[in-house]
């Protein structure tokens, strides 16, 4: 018995303490030493995406040349990437192993997953806001950008929680990129913005064929007037510009509502018709666009060096190519006088180490990514914007900007209208909330998205049961079963799985009021 009131003791003290820990950060403040050790050779990894793209290769690697000659005691050795959900699968993959790169080019939503790891990323408030070696630091050898210098709406999304967890590296958003002659060439003029109506309008008049069952806009036997790269970004834009519920600040899915099902039935109605297509589908939207066979073709401003008939890169023949005039439009609005578009691009983050000497190398090779050097080459590869206002008003980027059309590589005309419009309305972008498994739901958006193009191609039909029924269906395959509220009926949002920690406490207190219990149950006994 008295073993027994021991545990039960023990049992509701260890209680206590869980409850003490519960809802602390997973990661703590990293210690800066007193100074950077120059005698110690450091080695650090990076791992960075370059989407096959050579000429970001070689900016990595004089980026990394640069930054050894200025600290020629540290050591970067990098890691290719063409896909940033490898990169995010083998991060996940290493945390077990204790074995993370020093430096990652990843997304705020895999980063939320990174913290469920034991103290892995490291918050970098403190490390910016430090006098000697944070942004702008009097001890650093290069020309770093002050924290007022990066565009305080990049700067915001690396914000989890209350802590900044990640650098803005390079921003896009996304482009409607127009077959303008063919727009015209059906009796219509585009308009500065683009509304959804204008274009499923447009869309459906391309579906016209001629009697031998050629496009009549065309000449051809291919036409799929509109391309969505990402569906993903399709509905939460759609959604976000309706002001309709996707997701809230406590990791509810709240997607799988009625706004999200009528525009679904849109997407089904323009699939229908051979007016609607997506890229896993179908194919790469440029590729379609550039042959004459897409009208309105919508990826981001990364992959405007792709779009156009006089593009710099090209994935089909040359004989294939079509001429036709390009306008580069912001992704189609229900208010045009509100847009609204989403805020996309690579960021950085930091992992913790025993070894506090190659964190802060870490942190000080990340830093040196957003030097004016680098960030305008890595621009000029594509329709990237600098993240820093230090960049973006420099003398050499606004010369660039200024040269749009004087060539087709460099200053290929559509590729700088990409970034202007981004640099024109970084005020209107937005991104959505970020937690653990905010990944996941931004999946599921595109899920329902394809699933609904595909049923349609199939022959199916699209109706408020099959919607219920593929939001079930998704909800399962994401595990979003207990992350979903009902939001377009009012209903209590759901508060989520439970965490590990509150799983324990509730473990604990059974087994300790269990205990507390047998010790009483004894004591009547022996009383009686």
């Amino acid at each position: 018995m008295k073993k027994i009131r021991v545990m039960a003791m023990a049992l509701a003290a260890g209680a206590m303490l869980l409850t003490g820990c519960h809802g602390a950060k997973a990661n703590k403040a990293f210690e800066i030493p007193e100074s950077f050790d120059e005698n110690k050779q450091i080695q650090i990894t990076f791992w960075a995406k370059n989407d096959t793209n050579v000429v970001q290769s070689r900016i990595y690697a004089q980026a990394i040349e640069d930054f050894e000659k200025l600290y020629p005691n540290i050591t970067v050795n990098l890691r290719l990437y063409t896909d940033y959900g490898k990169i995010y699968n083998d991060v996940i993959t290493n945390i077990s192993t204790g074995t993370t790169p020093d430096v990652c080019i990843t997304y705020p939503d895999h980063i939320a997953t990174y913290l469920t790891g034991n103290n892995v990323v490291v918050p970098l408030d403190d490390l910016m806001s430090d006098a000697r070696y944070g942004l702008g630091g009097s001890e650093l050898k290069y020309d770093s950008p002050g924290k007022d210098e990066i565009v305080t709406e990049f700067l915001d999304e690396g914000l989890i929680g209350e802590s900044h967890y990640a650098l803005p590296f390079m921003r896009s958003t996304e482009a409607c990129y127009v077959n303008e002659t063919y727009v015209e060439k059906l009796g219509f003029t585009l308009p500065e913005v683009l509304t959804w109506d204008f274009m499923w309008e447009v869309a459906e008049a391309a579906t016209e064929k001629n009697e031998d069952g050629t496009y009549k806009v065309n000449g051809q036997n291919v036409l799929i007037p509109v391309i969505y790269k990402s569906t993903d970004n399709m509905l939460i834009t759609m959604l976000r510009q309706e002001d309709a519920p996707y997701t809230d600040s406590d990791g509810n899915a709240l997607l799988f509502n009625d706004d999200t099902k009528d525009i679904l039935k849109t997407v089904a109605q323009h699939t229908e018709t051979g007016a609607f297509s997506t890229f896993k589908i179908s194919g790469y939207p440029a590729n379609f666009l550039n042959a004459g066979q897409c009208i309105f073709a919508i990826d981001s401003t990364a992959g405007s060096t792709w779009m156009g008939s006089k593009a710099p890169l090209l994935d089909i023949a040359p004989d294939k190519v079509v001429d036709f005039e390009t306008k580069v439009l912001p992704v189609p609005q229900y208010d045009t006088s509100d847009l609204k578009m989403i805020s996309q691009g690579p960021s950085l983050c930091i992992f913790n180490k025993k070894d506090p000497q190659q964190v802060l190398a870490s942190w000080m090779f990340a830093q040196y990514l957003l030097t004016n050097d680098v960030q305008i080459a890595y621009s000029k590869t594509e329709g990237y914007i600098p993240v820093t206002t230090k960049a973006q008003n420099s003398p050499e980027y606004q010369e660039y900007l200024a040269k749009e059309g004087e060539d087709n590589s460099e200053h290929y005309d559509v590729k700088i209208k990409a970034v202007k419009l981004l640099m024109d309305n970084t005020k209107n972008t937005f991104v959505t909330e970020v937690f653990n498994g905010s990944a996941s739901v931004r999946d599921a958006a595109g899920q329902l998205i394809e699933n609904v193009t595909k049923s349609v191609r199939r022959k199916k039909t699209v109706d408020d049961a099959f919607i219920e029924a593929q939001y079930k269906e998704v909800k399962s395959l994401y595990h979003l079963d207990q992350r979903s509220a009902g939001a377009s009926s009012g209903e209590k949002k759901a508060l989520g799985p439970l965490s590990g920690a509150s799983k324990a406490l509730l473990t604990v207190l059974v087994l300790a009021w269990a205990l507390i219990g047998l010790v009483a149950f004894r004591e009547y006994n022996k009383k009686k």
